[in-house]
């Protein structure tokens, strides 16, 4: 019996997929559910699994794009599966016998040996070489005028190295992204406004809980608990900057559901906290691991990176000192996350060194005016910089569920 595989819909509103990869060859024999395929949408990688056990044969090839509900491939259900043959072992050749090295008497060496001369010290001088950087051939190996007359410096050459290029199609998942960053611009009022927040308390704190809180719950107390109970602090106190445009309505919502940008082995993907308003510092990290894994692991699926009422994004990770976020659409704000620096600050009066980062909210003028957007981010910086009262309300165990 001959099964036609078709292309099953990854999720709502996508139409068309692309074959990325094909994990098998052409006329081998899959087991059902075996991955067979890589597939590409505008949102995220999927893997394809074999419906039924047989011989595969392929009916679509590597980049190409397919309508959902079309078959990509056809699996001789009838088809008897291979015997596995044990591996012929290949004869061992008997070791060539080692030949005893030969013994060089190494030569005579002085306190000369790759001494420059006066005369010759002053030739390499003006032309910036050392004289570890010539081959002596002097008494002993001694640095002569003549070899630093006849020494050349070495700078490289313009030309006669490698000048190749490559060419290689994007995945439709990466068009997609370029397509939707290129529109924000286009279409959305964005502006960026910045600050500083003194990480020092919440260094404190994780220094002295972080090894009980993994200890108990299994995941560490990282960043991203810290900013994203933050964010959801600061949108209950600014709810423009949890609204979106639609058409000439602005849609505003009572949940919290928190983008969080991750960079995948396909591209940048962004994963849903769900309801963040509801989680604790435990929940957003359990959470926050469980969808990093799975972007990681090529697992995420379409449902897990739909929706999101504001994002989330950690340049940092990557060294990035400061940067302006392009917001992810429809939403209207982005927070980004940036590289953590000692750097030496005034404190009542005093000049103190603390561990500094810069914060950057990119946001939809259209509906969050100035007020709104620094109050924001201000917000922000407050409980960073305050979180036992905060953010814990002044009772760190409870808050940690220790």
């Amino acid at each position: 019996m001959i099964l036609e595989m078709k292309v099953p819909s990854p999720g709502e509103s996508i139409t068309e997929v692309e074959i990325a990869t094909w994990l098998v060859e052409e006329g081998d024999y899959v087991e059902k559910d075996q991955a067979i395929a890589e597939v590409d949408s505008d949102k995220a990688t999927l893997e394809l699994p074999a419906e039924a056990s047989g011989t595969i044969t392929f009916k679509a090839e590597e980049g190409d794009a397919v309508a959902v509900g079309a078959v990509v491939c056809l699996i001789d259900t009838s088809a008897e599966k291979p015997e596995g043959g044990a591996a012929t072992e290949a004869p061992v050749a008997e070791a060539p016998k080692a030949e005893a090295p030969k013994v060089e008497t190494p030569k005579a060496t002085t306190y000369a040996t790759g001494t420059a001369s006066p005369a010759a010290k002053k030739i390499l001088a003006e032309k910036g070489m050392a004289a570890a950087a010539v081959t002596g051939t002097g008494k002993a190996g001694r640095v002569t005028k003549e070899d630093a007359v006849k020494a050349v410096p070495s700078m490289g050459t313009p030309t006669g190295g490698s000048r190749g290029e490559s060419r290689s199609k994007l995945s439709m998942l990466r068009r997609k992204v370029a397509e939707r960053l290129v529109e924000v611009k286009n279409t959305t009022a964005m502006l960026t406004t910045f600050n500083e927040a003194n990480m020092t308390p919440i260094f404190e704190l994780r220094k002295q809980y972080k090894d009980d809180f993994k200890a108990k719950h299994g995941v560490g107390l990282g960043f991203m608990s810290f900013f994203t109970l933050a964010v959801v602090r600061a949108l209950k106190m600014y709810p423009a900057v949890n609204s979106m445009m639609d058409g000439k309505e602005m849609i505003s919502f009572d949940f919290c559901d928190i983008s969080i940008a991750v960079s995948g082995p396909k591209g940048l993907m962004v994963p849903v906290i769900r309801n963040a308003e509801n989680l604790t510092f435990r929940g957003v990290e359990s959470e926050v691991k469980r969808l990093a894994l799975r972007a990681r692991d090529g697992q995420i699926t379409v449902d897990e990176m739909t929706g999101g009422t504001f994002t989330i994004t950690n340049g940092g990770v990557f060294g990035s000192m400061l940067s302006t976020p392009i917001i992810n659409p429809p939403q209207s704000g982005i927070l980004g996350m940036h590289n953590i620096i000692e750097r030496p600050i005034a404190v009542d009066g005093k000049v103190e060194i603390h561990p500094m980062m810069y914060l950057a909210l990119s946001y939809d003028h259209r509906i969050i005016d100035g007020k709104e957007s620094v109050g924001f981010l201000v917000a922000i910086k407050e409980a960073l910089e305050n979180p036992v009262e905060l953010l814990m309300n002044n009772d760190i165990k409870k808050a940690l569920e220790m």
